[in-house]
């Protein structure tokens, strides 16, 4: 015995020793990444600007070192910031070393909205006289969309070509739920027909209030893609539909160049050719290139722009609204992002504040916490909510005390509407496993909510009064903000979802626009005409977050390397059984293809 104790405390000693070791090696090596980071970049004569956009684009690009860490035969994970996109092509069209901008798309891991402002960007780009080059082996429909501003796109003789139109996707879960043995319980607003994010547990197949909501937005949505297209390329949206309806994704690169999707078919020695062409370099010399990630460490002007006392505080609020640490670092922590508002309302040299929101929904309670901060900044200041990708439930509840709400056409908001859940695995334990359960308490419900046992009517109707009142308060919020009676607010509401273009129709947002244009709105509001941005919630410590989140990141890792594209059905599933009190959020799952 004593032998043992000896091995066991010897062993227990080198494995401290060997975390303490690699925690040291792998901040040693960060620091080094740190350091190599550093380093001045410079740009070339006859440079390129080159934007493959194939990582996935958050708002703001985190500074956690691993963040991106690749694990040996997992996919790549990559994240690039849209604020570094929009720094790049900025830049890139007042610096003269940058001839151009070279797009080699395929598909864009992002929505729509983000394509649409990045395309925005660079339409604005081309003011400059610079050329925007673009190909391809194989495009998705979304990164198509983007290219199409191009001046010449070019596809690979032997490529393919997606253009078939949109469709959503629902993932139901009620007969293998069912199959288990086991019941979610939902409790939402009685009038919440279209709040569609609980129908997964409820039904088989969308339901007709659903499939009203989501042909409506999905045809706007199109008809918004259909007309920049037929723009650029000079094609009728009549012609496009047709070429829609013939599914172009499984023609031959012929036929879409025929059809003047393309100019021309070339292969990718042809197309460097045309690169150094357009550059001005001699044939067979070297191309400079220019990445996003490099060009963003390149700050031109920024010592003028520390001398500028006045700011506009763009405070992010991406991901899904948690009132704890999130799932994620792209999750929306509800603490932390109040402590943001308030910090840019307490600042004096903050004039105005630009609210991002790319955000589903999430928590009622932390979207509550989130939405009184910005009740309390638009008192003292402009607020200026710009919307993204998403900017439903939640991340409605906490734009709507903005003095302008502004979103991308194709932004999928609304969907005010709350809703909660509970499980009940009774059948499951009890009759097909074997497990029952037996207790005792002093009250007659001191054990609600309970996922052994199914709810009583009492509490039935007790957690219905309870969802009633916080979509009450939800329709007040969103009345008093935008100035309508909540009679008027329920009749658009009822967890229905809206596209940006039906929004604006009926009032959920005043205007069209991306973060650009949010940035001029608030600076017109606050009367400056000179200012620099201060972004927040402030980014956390490195170290700090690789300690704190290091082994969950990695867990995520491992069940996305491992899961492939069930993955998205584990992560959602796990959500609901983590689920703590009502949400207001929009379909989890909804995919749009």
């Amino acid at each position: 015995m004593k032998f043992f104790w000896k091995a066991f405390f010897a062993s227990l000693a080198a494995i401290v020793v060997a975390t303490l070791l690699f925690i040291v090696i792998i901040a040693g090596l960060v620091s080094s990444l740190a350091v190599i980071s550093e380093q001045p970049i410079t740009v070339k004569e006859h440079s390129l600007l080159i934007l493959k956009l194939d990582n996935r684009i958050v708002e703001r690009k985190s500074t956690n070192p691993f963040e991106d860490i690749e694990i040996p035969g997992m996919e790549k994970s990559s994240t690039t910031g849209l604020n570094q996109i929009f720094h790049a092509i900025h830049q890139a069209k007042n610096d003269d070393k940058i001839k151009g901008i070279y797009l080699e798309l395929s598909e864009i891991s992002a929505g729509y909205a983000t394509a649409d402002e990045i395309r925005n960007a660079l339409i604005d780009f081309k003011k400059s006289g610079k050329f925007i080059y673009a190909y391809s082996d194989a495009i998705s429909q979304k990164a198509y969309y983007l290219a199409s501003v191009a001046d010449s796109l070019m596809l690979n003789p032997a490529g393919m070509f997606d253009f078939r139109g949109l469709s959503a996707e629902h993932t139901f879960f009620k007969k293998a739920l069912d199959k288990f043995g086991i019941e979610v319980q939902i409790v939402r607003g009685k009038d919440n027909k279209f709040k569609s994010a609980v129908e997964p547990f409820m039904f088989d197949k969308m339901s007709q209030a659903n499939k009203e909501q989501t042909t409506l937005y999905l045809a706007t949505i199109w008809n918004h893609l259909l007309k920049g297209i037929s723009s650029a390329r000079k094609i009728s949206i009549d012609n496009l539909n047709e070429y829609a309806n013939s599914v172009m994704t499984f023609r031959t690169a012929e036929t879409a160049r025929n059809s003047h999707f393309f100019d021309n078919l070339k292969y990718r020695d042809q197309v460097l050719s045309d690169l150094r062409l357009l550059a001005g370099l001699k044939e067979n010399a070297e191309i400079p290139i220019v990445t996003v990630s490099e060009y963003d460490k390149i700050s031109t002007g920024a010592k003028a722009k520390a001398l500028i006392k006045n700011k506009i505080a763009v405070v992010y609020a991406e991901g899904e609204i948690d009132t704890g640490s999130g799932n994620s670092s792209h999750d929306i922590n509800s603490k932390d992002l109040s402590e943001g508002i308030r910090e840019a309302r307490i600042d004096t040299t903050v004039k105005a504040i630009v609210l991002r929101v790319n955000s589903p929904g999430g928590s009622a309670f932390g979207s509550e916490v989130i939405w009184r901060e910005v009740k309390l900044a638009q008192a003292v200041k402009p607020v200026i909510v710009s919307m993204g990708d998403y900017a439903a439930s939640g991340g409605y509840y906490i734009s709507s005390p903005a003095a302008v709400i502004i979103a991308n056409p194709t932004t999928i908001t609304g969907s005010i509407g709350v809703f909660g859940t509970i499980p009940n695995f009774s059948d499951l334990l009890n009759n097909k496993i074997g497990i029952t359960f037996d207790g005792v308490k002093t009250n007659e419900h001191s054990d609600m909510p309970s996922v052994t046992r199914k709810m009583t009517p009492f509490e039935t109707n007790l957690m219905q009064s309870y969802v009633e009142n916080t979509y009450g308060t939800f329709l007040s919020h969103v009345a008093d903000g935008r100035k309508m009676t909540a009679a008027g607010v329920d009749s658009i509401g009822q967890g229905r979802v809206w596209s940006g273009v039906n929004a604006k129709n009926i009032h959920l947002i005043d205007d069209f626009g991306g973060l650009k244009e949010a940035l001029k709105i608030a600076a017109d509001k606050a009367g400056i005409a000179e200012y620099r941005i201060k972004e927040l919630p402030k980014l956390k410590d490195p170290f700090s977050e690789l300690l704190k989140n290091f082994s969950v990141r990695m867990q995520n890792k491992v069940m996305e390397s491992m899961m492939g594209t069930s993955y998205n059905y584990w992560k959602n599933l796990s959500r609901e059984a983590n689920a703590k009190g009502i949400y207001a959020r929009m379909p989890f799952n909804l995919e749009i293809n």
